[in-house]
């Protein structure tokens, strides 16, 4: 049997198992995993190939190198014994009358019905149910006390109990992988990072195929070191898992490869497609990210989920007719999804209307207060409105939600700049750059920061500007900020040096503008005192093709070498003029 056979066939019982224990999250993404697998050609019909056809031409396009769908030469994967299932009879019956309860969302009811049932996948179900009903009875009390968007200390009532009942099971070996998952949700939940760990790792292990374990595994993840540390089965689950740690980790490249590896059996994932266009979203690759979603809507047009990034490209590059189109088919599909407030919020913004921008992402954060996209562009939209104390609460929820966000800690930079308080902005600055290192944007506004008047720590900026201009300085500030700085302290080579690559840039991009100007007027200078009378006349030629002050200004430098004599008294550099 060949790799993809058993990824169907795995996948094809665990959608089962998860779905009669009500996991409806995690039978999906299997389900889509399941669809994403290449079918045999020998079996190709219309049928089989419609829901495959779009994610094929975006697989052909950007993949980099041709992946083999069978696992690593010397890499053992191991295969995982199903649990076994309750087969009881009045236990069956009793069952379905819980999950008949559960799937009509009365969790309380449920749980009574199964509680002197004794079986594995009824304790589980159960104990969910009262995890589920304790989440929303915390919900409840938080809009009583602090309204949806408040701040609260409301708790899940059931986490005690819960824990209790959880670890007498596993330390007497009668929990299964699926009551492990449940005990690793409410040891995260209580703070036990650490043991939450330990105990998702033991659900994985035994049982690799419930992608909500491993979410919140992933979830506590936070470093690299812990991420190596972890006992993981060799389950080809694993690399999705691994994928989507490193992405969060901010390792796209290495992100981008295992998803690359994985394609070669799950070939039409719209998933891996949606992740791939998510890294590559990180590294602004904004051409890419737009083809691969374009294609994904044509495969799936009622997808709502990933489709905020989406309209954050379209943003980005002022697409409006693109954006609108998209907020558009959301708002028909299910208006009331986060994302889809999310994506019209953008819409709004855009257009200029930040009100009605803040109105649908606090819309979007009353459907799911822990959103952090719709915190942190509604602190963007804040700061439009120059409401700095609102955008300040907004980053801080978003940074609360998630510390490594470098967007939230970026946006407390700016709203304090804003305030006239540098020596806060820049704490923001830094911790944002420490998380997202090869942003030139981040680089520059810390080196903006550094040249207040309040601050006025040159040195400081100029390193900033030389980290900026080599990540790819889309917005070309730094190498013109760099030849300004040098030239006001009198490195007037330096200056020289950044001058010439920034119109060596400028001429490739074939722009022109007052920075123009700006460099052929002190090149010329700096030629002149160095006696390099030809490259001057280069640069006062192209002056003589201005009509302003400057134009007046190179001909005098060219008047002035015409008549100087073989004893043309040289500037020193030190003192060349600005």
């Amino acid at each position: 049997m060949t790799t993809k056979d058993n990824c169907r066939n795995e996948l094809r019982t665990a959608i089962r198992q998860l779905s009669d224990r009500c996991l409806y999250s995690a039978s999906k993404w299997a389900a889509e995993q399941l669809v994403g697998i290449e079918q045999d050609p020998a079996k190709f019909t219309p049928s089989h190939t419609r829901f495959q056809r779009g994610s094929s031409s975006i697989r052909r396009r950007f993949r980099t190198a041709d992946v083999t769908s069978t696992p690593v030469a010397g890499v053992s994967y191991v295969s995982t014994p199903v649990p076994e299932e309750d087969v009881d009879g009045v236990d069956t019956d009793f069952y379905l009358l819980a999950k008949s309860y559960f799937d009509c969302g009365e969790h309380r009811r449920a749980a009574h019905v199964l509680r002197d049932q004794t079986g594995k996948k009824a304790v589980f179900l159960r104990c969910y149910a009262l995890y589920l009903a304790g989440e929303k009875r915390k919900e409840e009390e938080m809009i009583e006390l602090e309204g949806p968007l408040g701040k609260s200390d409301a708790v899940n009532p059931e986490l005690v109990s819960l824990e209790r009942e959880l670890s007498a099971l596993r330390k007497s070996d009668s929990i299964d992988p699926f009551g492990l998952y449940l005990y690793g949700l409410v040891l995260k939940n209580k703070g036990s990072e650490s043991l939450a760990r330990t105990v998702l790792v033991e659900s994985v292990n035994s049982y690799p195929w419930n992608w909500n374990a491993w979410s919140e595994l992933q979830s506590l993840c936070t470093k690299v070191e812990t991420l190596n540390s972890l006992n993981l089965n060799n389950h080809w689950m694993k690399d999705f898992f691994l994928a989507s740690a490193y992405q969060e980790l901010r390792m796209h490249h290495e992100s981008l490869a295992k998803y690359e590896f994985l394609q070669g059996t799950f070939s039409f994932s719209n998933y891996i497609q949606a992740q791939i266009a998510k890294a590559q979203y990180s590294l602004r690759e904004f051409e890419q990210v737009e083809v691969i979603f374009e294609e994904l809507l044509r495969n799936d047009p009622y997808r709502v989920e990933d489709m905020d990034m989406y309209s954050n490209v379209l943003y980005a590059k002022e697409c409006f007719s693109a954006l609108s189109y998209l907020a558009h088919r959301v708002f028909l599909t299910d208006k009331y999804r986060p994302e889809s407030c999310c994506i019209i919020g953008n819409y709004y913004s855009l257009k200029g209307q930040h009100e009605k921008s803040v109105m649908y992402f606090r819309r979007a954060l009353k459907l799911n207060k822990n959103y952090l996209s719709a915190w942190t562009l509604m602190g963007h939209e804040f700061v439009e409105m120059k409401n700095t104390p609102a955008a300040i609460d907004a980053y801080r929820r978003a940074v609360d939600i998630n510390p490594c966000d470098y967007r939230a800690w970026y946006g407390l930079g700016q709203t304090y700049e804003m305030m006239g308080m540098p020596f806060y902005a820049l704490h923001y600055f830094k911790k944002s750059v420490f998380l997202h290192p090869n942003d030139s944007r981040l680089w520059i506004a810390m080196a903006q920061c550094y040249e207040t008047e309040q601050l006025h720590m040159v040195e400081e900026a100029i390193k900033c500007y030389r980290r900026a201009a080599n990540c790819n300085d889309s917005e070309a500030i730094a190498l013109h900020q760099l030849a300004k700085l040098h030239k006001e302290i009198g490195r007037y080579e330096e200056a020289a040096f950044y001058y010439r690559k920034d119109l060596e840039r400028m001429e490739t991009e074939e722009r022109e503008g007052q920075n123009t100007v700006e460099a052929l007027l002190f090149l010329a200078r700096y030629c002149r005192s160095q006696k390099r009378f030809e490259e001057a006349e280069v640069y006062c030629t192209r002056l003589l093709d201005y009509t302003g002050p400057e134009k007046e200004t190179a001909k005098s430098i060219l008047r002035g070498m015409k008549g100087a004599q073989s004893g043309f008294p040289s500037m020193d550099v030190e003192h060349f003029p600005p």
